[in-house]
C-alpha cells in the first residue's frame, strides 16, 4: 500500500545553487522536503571552478565559489532535510493516488507528492577543441577547468572563449600569470560589462576575431606553441604558451528525463510565470529554466527556486499562504534565533 511509504511532500532534484536554496525555502514553509543529487557532492555547475570569486549575490561580499557552495549546503541543512547523494534519477511514474514515484539509475525509489527539477545543465561536459590530437594534452597543458589558481602562477597563458568564464579566468589570472592571452572568435564578448571592461583594461593580449588553428609541441606531450588565424583576413600568429585554457561551452546531457513528457527544449524548458511545467505538480527553476523575464544570475535562481516552492505548497494546500512568512516573524526560525541568542550572550 502507498500509504506505508515514506512520501515527501517535495522532491527537489540537483544540487546546485537553486537546488540548495529552494531546500532551504522549503523549510521554511514547513514541507518534508528531500533533496537528491546525482554527483557525490552538493555545488552543481559551481564545482567546476572553486577557485571562482563571485560578486553579485545580494548582502555577499566577494566570496570564491568553494566557499559559497559550503555556506549555501550549510543554509539548505537548518531544517534538517534528506539529502541523497550519487543517485541519478532516472524515471518517473505518477501513481493512481497522484503521488510520484522516482527511480534512480540504480534502482532506488522515492516516493513524493510534488517535484521541483533545478538541474542546471544535467551532466554536462565541456565543449573540447575541435583540433585533431588536442586530447593528448589534456593531461600536461590543456584545460577544460580551473581548479586552481597557483597552477598557472608564472606563466604564460593562452585562453580560448568570449563568455563569462574565459573572461572571469583571464580577469583572475592577470595578476598571477606571466602572460594571459584571450581569443575569441568574435570582436564582441558575450560575458557581463564590467568583467570585459576590466579585462580591456589590464594587460591582457587580446586577440579577436581569432581561433585556434593548431597546437604545436616538439616533445609531443605539452603544447608550446598555438597557433590562431585570423577569422576575416586568415593571418596567422604563433602564440608561445605554457598553459591553455578552453572556454568554449558545456554539452547539455539530461539522460531519460528527457522522456519524461516534459516540454523540454535542447539546453533549457520553457515555464509559466510561477515555474510551472507542462506536468501538474512538477515545477523548475535554476539554469534548467527560461522565460520571458530570466535573470542568468545565481541570484535569479533563488527567485526561481522560491516561486517554484510556492507554486508546489499550493498544489499540496490550496488555502495555504502564497508567500512564506519572512524569517524575522517566521516561527520555524523561533527556536533557532534564542540559541543564537544564547551564544550571542556568551
Amino acid at each position: 500500500m502507498i500509504e506505508s511509504r515514506d512520501i515527501y511532500d517535495v522532491t527537489i532534484i540537483g544540487g546546485g545553487p537553486a537546488g540548495m536554496y529552494t531546500t532551504f525555502y522549503s523549510g521554511m514553509r514547513d514541507l518534508k522536503t528531500k533533496l537528491i543529487e546525482a554527483r557525490d557532492q552538493l555545488g552543481g555547475r559551481m564545482l567546476i571552478y572553486p577557485e571562482k570569486m563571485i560578486w553579485d549575490v545580494g548582502g555577499v561580499t566577494p566570496i570564491r565559489c568553494e566557499e559559497l557552495i559550503r555556506q549555501l549546503e550549510q543554509q539548505a541543512r537548518t531544517f534538517d532535510p534528506t539529502i541523497v547523494l550519487e543517485q541519478e534519477i532516472a524515471d518517473m511514474e505518477r501513481l493512481i493516488d497522484g503521488t510520484f514515484l522516482l527511480t534512480a539509475a540504480t534502482g532506488e525509489q522515492h516516493y513524493t507528492r510534488t517535484i521541483i527539477l533545478t538541474v542546471g545543465y544535467g551532466f554536462n561536459k565541456p565543449v573540447k577543441l575541435d583540433i585533431e590530437g588536442a586530447d593528448r594534452y589534456e593531461l600536461s597543458n590543456l584545460h577544460y577547468t580551473v581548479q586552481e589558481l597557483n597552477v598557472f602562477r608564472n606563466k604564460n597563458v593562452l585562453i580560448s572563449g568570449g563568455g563569462d568564464s574565459a573572461i572571469d579566468w583571464a580577469n583572475e589570472l592577470e595578476p598571477l600569470a606571466a602572460s594571459v592571452t584571450i581569443v575569441h572568435r568574435r570582436e564582441e564578448f558575450t560575458a557581463h560589462e564590467k568583467s570585459i571592461a576590466l579585462m580591456q583594461q589590464s594587460s591582457v593580449t587580446i586577440a579577436a576575431p581569432y581561433v585556434i588553428k593548431a597546437l604545436h609541441s616538439t616533445n609531443g606531450t605539452e603544447i608550446e606553441t598555438v597557433e590562431i588565424t585570423h577569422t576575416e583576413t586568415g593571418e596567422i600568429k604563433l602564440v608561445e604558451v605554457d598553459a591553455v585554457i578552453v572556454n568554449h561551452g558545456m554539452e547539455p546531457h539530461f539522460g531519460k528525463l528527457v522522456q519524461w513528457g516534459l516540454n523540454m527544449g535542447e539546453w533549457e524548458m520553457e515555464v509559466g510565470a510561477k515555474m510551472e511545467t507542462n506536468i501538474p505538480g512538477i515545477y523548475a527553476a535554476g539554469d534548467f529554466v527560461t522565460y520571458d523575464s530570466k535573470v542568468k544570475l545565481i541570484a535569479g535562481t533563488f527567485t526561481d527556486g522560491v516561486l517554484a516552492l510556492n507554486s508546489a505548497k499550493l498544489y499540496l494546500d490550496p488555502e495555504a499562504p502564497k508567500v512564506a512568512y519572512v524569517s524575522s516573524h517566521n516561527e520555524r526560525f523561533k527556536e533557532k534565533n534564542k540559541a543564537l541568542s544564547v551564544l550571542d550572550g556568551e
